[in-house]
């Protein structure tokens, strides 16, 4: 009878530990940390914005996929939005984030079952600016925001803003073509006068290439809007034997008194295909002279000439001949420095020479101006 008391009083402490409950905790509110790195870009009327989805609640626990809600797009005219008044765009960031996860334990049932991390999910919203307010404000700008939303349509707020010109863009040129030529690739268009709106507003064509395949887009050319009605650009940065596609946009240039001038491009005209064929030959060599060298040892000519500036220049090739024989190469090999030897040469005999330039693609130039040298005979 002693022992079981003794027993219970020392379980008691132990049941009522078990039992006693801890300091409360608040409720979680899932709300998404709101974005920070919201970017915006504009092409003609289309905006095009790209944020991370937030993994994050203000709570500072992760994101439960069945709390997260939409993300809103939202636009002003205002420099500093409190609040989502005006929603263009509602992007599903749930299905988004779905997505990613599922995608990241499928890879990672593959190699380390237990640890299936999710990458940032990058989420895109889209706009279409009406002309009718470019039009109202050609030298302003639209503010652009987006808001992560819980399931219960919950926020902590508006994501970090960002801006866009409101200046009207002009539709490209219809009629852009283009020729290889051996100076460069020559792209033509017709121009049109600048529209007489405001001081603060320049236009101007902007030609790209981008190469085929899917590498970046770059700058052929640039000319002012003008009068102009035949305009030509000549593309030097391109590579002889690829492939590249053309276009042509019109770029409005807003200036501002206080701040940098802010730009944004049209709309690309129809895109022009181009092999970048090399036919043509590099520039003929000049200063051609042949030098008989060798008194008191085995006779020689020495052939010199001015070095050949083409960019693409492979090396050269010399031809000789005997009176009215026909013209043999002796190099083996193409030469790559302007001078050679030639040591095949015999007392008493006169040889004519004459030099082309090869470039790397096989095209051969026409022939320099020939030189000639007498060997001198035997005493």
């Amino acid at each position: 009878m002693k022992f079981t008391s003794i027993a219970g009083l020392l379980l008691l402490p132990i049941l009522l530990g078990c039992g006693t409950p801890g300091v409360p905790l608040p409720p979680s509110l899932d709300l998404p940390q709101p974005p920070q790195d919201l970017r915006v870009s504009r092409k003609g009327d289309s905006v095009t914005l790209v944020w991370t989805v937030p993994r994050e609640t203000t709570d500072h626990t992760t994101v439960r996929l069945r709390h997260l809600g939409p993300t809103r797009v939202c636009r002003s005219t205002t420099v500093a939005m409190t609040k989502c008044t005006d929603q263009v765009a509602e992007v599903d960031t749930r299905t988004l984030m779905a997505a990613a996860e599922a995608k990241a334990q499928a890879a990672a049932n593959k190699t380390h079952p237990t640890s299936a991390k999710t990458p940032p999910v990058i989420a895109t919203g889209k706009d279409t600016l009406p002309p009718s307010l470019e039009q109202q404000n050609p030298t302003g700008f639209m503010n652009y925001a987006v808001e992560a939303l819980n399931t219960r349509e919950r926020s902590a707020g508006l994501s970090n803003q960002v801006q866009v010109p409101l200046a009207p863009t002009i539709p490209p040129p219809s009629d852009l073509a283009a020729k290889v030529t051996a100076d460069g690739i020559v792209l033509t268009f017709t121009g049109l006068p600048a529209p007489n709106e405001l001081p603060e507003l320049h236009y101007s064509y902007r030609v790209y290439h981008q190469e085929k395949g899917g590498a970046p887009a770059v700058l052929a050319g640039e000319v002012p809007m003008n009068s102009s009605s035949k305009l030509e650009i000549v593309d030097h940065s391109f590579e002889w034997q690829k492939t590249y596609e053309y276009w042509v946009t019109v770029a409005t240039i807003v200036s501002h008194k206080d701040k940098p001038p802010a730009e944004v491009e049209g709309d690309n005209s129809a895109p022009v295909t181009v092999f970048a064929n090399d036919v043509y030959p590099p520039a003929v060599p000049s200063g051609l002279q042949a030098v008989f060298s060798g008194v008191g040892q085995k006779p020689f000519v020495d052939l010199t000439w001015a070095p050949n500036t083409d960019p693409d220049l492979a090396g050269y090739n010399v031809y000789r001949r005997e009176g009215q024989g026909p013209w043999t190469r002796i190099n083996s090999a193409l030469l790559p420095t302007p001078a050679l030897r030639d040591g095949n040469v015999a007392a008493g005999r006169t040889y004519f020479y004459a030099l082309t330039a090869v470039d790397v693609h096989g095209n051969e130039s026409a022939r320099a101006p020939e030189a000639s040298e007498t060997v001198p005979g035997a005493d």
